[in-house]
């Protein structure tokens, strides 16, 4: 039989390339489509982090309420909130710190005209979340820290016009809600002091 022509060296040499350069082209498209593939998860991933961190810090559940009146007295005032979020108060403030008993409600709603936030916990709060109240707490002006009987939840914040109770000292709120509410847009007397009032928080 006669032999089949098998093409010049020249020929082959060009088929070779041409299927070299068809590889190289597919390996081409399979990275980019995995690069793009990668990207889209990583942005995919990245999305629902802030997602979910957005809603962990998210103050949604902030209670907002009317106070229609803010006037000195010296009796005790009823208060619709336990703790109060506003009203009638002493004509002195609690000075703003750490305080290992509880406070008057009337002096600390006097603190909370100034701009403070008062975090109220339950007595027998376990250690290791009162000690995230504390870090809070310490050295940070406009903070009221004590205990307090009776609340609805194991933490609650509350600031002029606003309250917001955690189950959890641990729960990201709460830092968030301290920035959003410290000398915050209810504060009815910004620029007041939270010191020279009465009070000897230990910290």
């Amino acid at each position: 039989m006669d032999e089949q022509p098998r093409g010049t060296v020249q020929e082959r040499l060009s088929a070779l390339r041409e299927r070299q350069r068809r590889a190289e082209s597919r390996r081409r498209l399979l990275v980019i489509g995995l690069s793009l593939l990668t990207g889209a998860g990583l942005i995919a991933a990245a999305t629902v982090l802030v997602l979910q961190d957005r809603a962990r810090t998210s103050l949604d559940a902030v209670q907002r309420i009317d106070v229609p009146r803010r006037n000195h007295t010296t009796s005790p005032v009823s208060y619709p909130q336990s703790p109060p979020v506003g009203g009638d108060h002493a004509p002195e403030w609690q000075n703003c710190g750490v305080y290992a008993e509880p406070v008057r409600n009337e002096n600390a709603v006097h603190s909370q005209e100034h701009g403070a936030v008062w975090i109220a916990y339950r007595p027998g709060l376990p250690k290791e979340h009162l000690d995230v109240l504390l870090d809070q707490a310490r050295g940070r002006d406009f903070v009221l820290l004590s205990p307090y009987e009776g609340l609805a939840a194991p933490v609650v914040l509350s600031s002029w016009g606003r309250q917001l109770r955690l189950d959890s000292a641990d729960d990201p709120r709460l830092v968030a809600y301290l920035r959003a509410n410290i000398n915050g847009p209810e504060t009815p007397e910004p620029g007041a002091i939270c010191t020279g009032g009465i009070g000897e928080p230990s910290a």
